[in-house]
């Protein structure tokens, strides 16, 4: 990300200092004001213009959503994301239809913050894997219906989806994802459609970097989707046992490849969603389900990419309900 500054609005001290304390962990993040209630928020944004704003809902003088309201209207390049306590289906959905880029719950903060400010600062949507029940208009989704619902272990663990309405939003989100793990010394395993893998690799390599080399050292795996499956799909579905060691062998090989020093990797791609897209939504879902088992015992980020279409949506919410509920934090194109 480039340089990005920040407004953090909450009224309790001790978590408003806990939230500038992780944003100070990162250079490009740079905390230019704080307030403790919506009326300060609405002044300080008005007189700052920050690029993004943390903002509680309930703030005292005025709440957190009119606040919003109001700095929509006085600073509206300023990116919203909502911190809060807060879990209401009905709050969340006026926060969106209110301009908010973002919604985390608070007691996810410590996992999900970082990711969903590199998010909402490229332009994603994003709830937070925290929020019970409720369902979420996206309107990036074609009005889709998104119920969240928490995992049923909470641990700290990155494993994020991303929706997206066409191509061009699909590749640019894989794309950030790739380039910053990169750009981190982070190698990456990338499983795709043929027409997406050269697709991603030319926008790569329009950016400037070498993915040749990256290939040719190992710190760049490019996979296909559909040989990749064949390894571990047993009678339609992942075979727990084959798809376990698959993953374990591939991140492994991927985590040696700094010059043999073991190395956080990063996976991306689409293998869940092929299958949805060839109308195995139940595969798609047991499969994220493994990918969540991987992300909780190995030293690994994980997005998925979802490229939708009308025939995820005539297969209604509760597909995407158990997609969500297997994901740490949950984006849109």
């Amino acid at each position: 990300m480039k340089v990005v500054q920040v407004l953090v609005v909450e009224d309790f001290a001790p978590f408003r200092r806990f939230i500038c304390s992780m944003l100070a962990k990162y250079p490009n993040l740079h905390v230019i004001g704080e307030a403790s209630d919506g009326m300060e928020a609405v002044r300080k944004a008005e007189q700052s213009r920050p690029n993004l704003i943390l903002l509680d809902v309930g703030l005292p003088t005025v709440s957190g959503l009119e606040a919003a309201r109001r700095i929509r209207k006085l600073s509206p390049e300023s990116k919203i994301l909502f911190v809060s306590q807060e879990t209401s289906a009905d709050i969340v959905q006026e926060a969106f239809r209110i301009g908010a880029m973002g919604y985390l719950v608070k007691t996810h903060a410590g996992s999900e913050l970082l990711a969903a400010v590199e998010a909402v600062c490229e332009g994603r949507r994003c709830v937070s894997g925290g929020l019970v029940g409720g369902s979420i208009a996206d309107a990036t989704s074609r009005e889709a219906r998104l119920s969240i619902v928490p995992p049923t272990k909470q641990i700290p663990r990155n494993h994020q989806v991303q929706f997206s309405s066409d191509d061009a939003s699909f590749l640019s989100g894989l794309s950030h994802f790739v380039e910053a793990a990169l750009g981190a010394e982070h190698p990456v395993v990338f499983i795709a459609t043929e027409s997406h893998r050269n697709s991603l690799l030319e926008s790569l390599q329009a950016k400037g970097l070498n993915i040749g080399k990256a290939i040719e050292e190992g710190r760049y795996i490019p996979l296909d989707a559909a040989d990749t499956l064949s390894t571990f799909m047993v009678n339609d579905l992942p075979d727990p046992v084959r798809f376990l060691k698959v993953a374990g062998d591939l991140l492994a090989a991927a985590a040696n490849a700094e010059h043999g020093k073991r190395s956080r990797v990063a996976a991306c791609g689409e293998c869940a969603p092929y299958l949805w897209a060839q109308g195995n939504a139940d595969a798609a879902i047991r499969l994220e389900h493994l990918w969540d088992e991987v992300a909780r015992t190995h030293d690994v980020d994980i997005l998925c990419g979802y490229l939708l279409n009308s025939d995820h949506h005539e297969q209604g919410t509760h597909t995407y309900k158990r997609i969500c509920a297997a994901h740490s934090l949950v984006c849109s194109q």
